[in-house]
């Protein structure tokens, strides 16, 4: 809160906002941390590791909002079978996407000095053939675009039908957001065919070109205010979110 009322009353282009809170009724159990200033920064900057991923994981979990504790439950469902898996606390989808696109944005212009963005450093530490599940209590794209970010398979989990009525636990049940929900999201993403090589995320490329008698580039699907366009190129894919906002 201190950061967003700083942010409301920064003066000068570009350097101050308005800030979205998505709030709810639901109690939620805070964990007992120190607040150092990198994890305050972390916060601040769109995510954090609440529980950070060992060098064998298979599967990470991003959450954001009040679907805290069913993501904390198939941790702890995934942990009696899988090792390392990690939980990462999204505080504001929209500032983590804005400063991967602010440090995209350079390296494709080869202007100024390249840098990694906030994301792509929490990112790093994960193997190319880890999953990762995200989940909220919106829209599925709101999340499902991390997996662009280092080319990580995803299962997105959200609500895309709205009306409904019931307990919260009826209602993840039925949008697919609870926990028993996430974990099979999640063994999804470890499940294999038999002798299927974990490789760039699970798309097969090759250097061919269509014509020559070789395997065709894979297409990227790009889309944009509902079209959907296909492009012969070497970009798995790109992603332009519906929408985000700030959650603590």
């Amino acid at each position: 809160m201190g950061w967003g009322f700083q942010h409301m009353q920064r003066e000068g282009a570009g350097e101050g906002g308005s800030v979205y809170l998505r709030l709810s009724t639901r109690t939620l159990e805070q964990p007992q941390r120190m607040m150092t200033p990198d994890l305050q920064k972390a916060m601040t900057d769109g995510a954090y590791w609440l529980r950070k991923p060992g060098p064998n994981a298979e599967v990470v979990i991003a959450y954001t909002g009040a679907v805290a504790p069913e993501a904390i439950e198939a941790i702890g469902l995934i942990g009696e079978s899988r090792r390392d898996v990690g939980l990462l606390a999204v505080t504001s989808a929209d500032r983590l996407h804005a400063g991967w696109t602010a440090a995209r944005k350079p390296r494709r212009d080869r202007r100024g000095v390249p840098h990694l963005s906030h994301i792509e450093q929490l990112l790093a530490s994960l193997a190319r053939d880890c999953g990762i599940v995200t989940v909220i209590d919106g829209h599925p794209a709101t999340l499902g675009w991390l997996g662009s970010v280092r080319g990580h398979r995803v299962e997105a989990l959200g609500v895309e039908h709205f009306g409904q009525t019931g307990t919260i636990d009826d209602l993840y049940r039925h949008h697919g957001t609870d926990a028993n929900a996430i974990l099979d999201a999640a063994e999804a993403l470890t499940r294999r065919p038999t002798g299927a090589a974990p490789q760039n995320g699970g798309v097969k490329i090759s250097a061919g070109r269509p014509g020559e008698g070789r395997d065709q580039q894979p297409l990227a699907l790009i889309v944009a205010d509902g079209i959907c366009h296909r492009a012969e190129t070497r970009i798995l894919g790109v992603w332009i979110p519906a929408f985000a906002g700030m959650t603590m």
